[in-house]
């Protein structure tokens, strides 16, 4: 950037913005003086995006399992802020089943949410920042990719899904200024972390990762904004755990 550039005003389309990670990156984000575009199912997004610390938010109530959602978001998006720079595919649902047990309506939820949805919105910006020259594209992906879990088939089936599907992603659009990662996080705790880990669970959980203990919603959101940096220009294709050493023993 050259001294007579005004800074970038990024505009961020976060998914699963009404609660958990994807709320802690929309402040993150917003705290910071960008645009955000929150989409949620909850009808809640609208007035938890309103609240935002900066003006200029908006939030937007969609079932991003419905093929045709993701370019209605976007182009809501553009019409209210412009082209987006950033898109954090933060959405997501985990249903445990033991694997003989997973039904196929639980299975196929699990990979419509996980999966089809983030590429459904991946695609939908990627047309947009292709031709912009310019985007970075955060892909929300689990240890459970990475490594066995118990109960975690459908789950783990979608994020493995994930961290390829970035790869891919990452190969196409790196050429035209588009970065694409992923991220896989231990437990986080969030209110459903904390919820769905309390108790002799959690601690023989917390007892398998080195560092001892689970990882909380602002490093996931500074990790996220990182990547979704100008200094990140040369991280594409990466799948960056931050998950205190789980997967390293």
């Amino acid at each position: 950037m050259t001294m007579n550039q005004t800074p970038r005003r990024d505009i961020a389309i976060i998914t699963g913005a009404a609660s958990g990670i994807g709320y802690e990156v929309a402040s993150y984000f917003a705290a910071r003086g960008s645009r955000v575009i929150g989409v949620d199912l909850s009808d809640a997004v609208v007035d938890l995006m309103s609240a935002l610390p900066g003006d200029g938010h908006l939030g937007i109530v969609r079932d991003l399992t419905e093929p045709a959602a993701a370019q209605a978001v976007i182009i809501e998006a553009i019409e209210f802020a412009g082209t987006p720079t950033i898109l954090v595919n933060s959405a997501g649902i985990a249903l445990l089943d033991k694997a003989v047990d997973v039904p196929p309506n639980r299975w196929q939820a699990t990979l419509d949410v996980n999966l089809s949805a983030s590429f459904y919105m991946a695609q939908a910006a990627g047309r947009v920042m292709l031709e912009a020259g310019y985007g970075r594209i955060i892909n929300l992906a689990s240890q459970a990719g990475v490594i066995g879990l118990d109960e975690h088939a459908a789950y783990a089936a979608s994020k493995a899904a994930i961290i390829g599907l970035t790869r891919v992603l990452s190969k196409e659009w790196a050429p035209s200024g588009v970065t694409v990662n992923a991220i896989s996080p231990t437990v986080v705790e969030t209110p459903l972390g904390k919820a769905a880990w309390a108790g002799e669970k959690g601690e023989r959980a917390k007892a398998e990762i080195p560092v001892g203990r689970f990882a909380q919603p602002g490093e996931i959101a500074s990790l996220i904004g990182y990547l979704a940096s100008e200094d990140a220009a040369m991280i594409t294709g990466t799948n960056v755990l931050i998950d205190g050493g789980r997967t390293s023993v």
